[in-house]
């Protein structure tokens, strides 16, 4: 699709993406937190470019399974290799930060472990358990690898009782292999369809400025409507470094207004649009809740 305009050079972001991480006090104690635990924030792995606005909210999403992801997709900015240990005390730690954080509502996301049995789903559903036990009525959100697939390892995390369930499909089908080499479309849309068919709420995410058409993008988007996703997000692309996937389009705001206004149209119960936009940017505004 034709989302660059001829006068924006891609070697140069344009005035919407320019984000300046001022330095605060919560921001700070949030991180010295995080350090102190021995956790991750995805927000500084992936380096999210919201991190100082959400920082600043006292929001943050939490990274377990460690910081190093057996797959290496193109796009991001995780740790890729081979893991050399499994942490059970992490969700411990996980619980007692989000306490300290005085959270309503938790993000809590992970590497993909694939050399492990069950990919990790059993520190999945102990770190949720530990979390709604340390703070009743907190809002729990999970956004999880694909998990091979496998229902019984996402049984076991959906067992423990998450809220919302968020697994992305990131991208068109085209450009899957180039961009999330080691997982597959159809896959992703089956771990949606299966947490659905158990009675979870349901999200997914949808980066832009990959090279995606505009009619791949209205194909993905119903495909997610097909099988009743809740909540989606649109975002811009951000090259990580150089030596991840280049941006191919700077897709503007009034375009992302386009693309929210179609979503709803589409019957998404709620939906982020925007450059800056992230998986679980303003996650905690979201008003859907539990259904199940």
């Amino acid at each position: 699709m034709n989302q660059t305009s001829p006068a924006t050079s891609l070697a140069r972001k344009p005035e919407w993406l320019k984000v300046r991480l001022g330095r605060d006090t919560v921001s700070g104690q949030i991180k010295s937190l995080m350090e102190h635990q021995s956790l991750h924030t995805v927000c500084e792995s992936a380096q999210c470019p919201n991190r100082g606005e959400c920082w600043a909210r006292g929001t943050a999403t939490i990274m377990i399974l460690g910081d190093i992801c057996t797959r290496s997709c193109g796009f991001c900015a995780v740790k890729t290799g081979r893991p050399t240990e499994l942490d059970l005390d992490e969700p411990r730690r996980v619980a007692e930060s989000v306490k300290s954080m005085k959270l309503r509502h938790v993000v809590i996301t992970s590497v993909a472990r694939d050399e492990l049995a069950d990919g990790g789903a059993s520190v999945w559903a102990d770190t949720i358990r530990a979390v709604r036990a340390n703070v009743p009525g907190i809002r729990i959100e999970v956004l999880i690898p694909d998990m091979k697939g496998l229902t019984r390892d996402i049984d076991t995390i959906l067992d423990a009782h998450p809220d919302i369930l968020n697994h992305n499909v990131e991208t068109v089908p085209r450009l899957h292999k180039l961009v999330r080499p080691q997982a597959k479309y159809e896959r992703s849309l089956g771990v949606l369809e299966y947490a659905k068919s158990r009675g979870f709420v349901t999200k997914s995410s949808v980066m832009l400025g990959l090279g995606e058409e505009s009619d791949e993008l209205a194909e993905v988007l119903r495909h997610l409507r097909g099988i009743d996703t809740d909540i989606l997000t649109l975002g811009q692309y951000l090259q990580p470094s150089r030596n991840h996937l280049p941006v191919a389009q700077w897709v503007s705001p009034e375009q992302f207004a386009h693309w929210k206004e179609f979503a709803l149209g589409l019957g998404f119960r709620h939906v982020e649009s925007g450059p800056l936009v992230r998986s679980s940017y303003h996650a905690d505004e979201n008003p859907i809740g539990r259904i199940s």
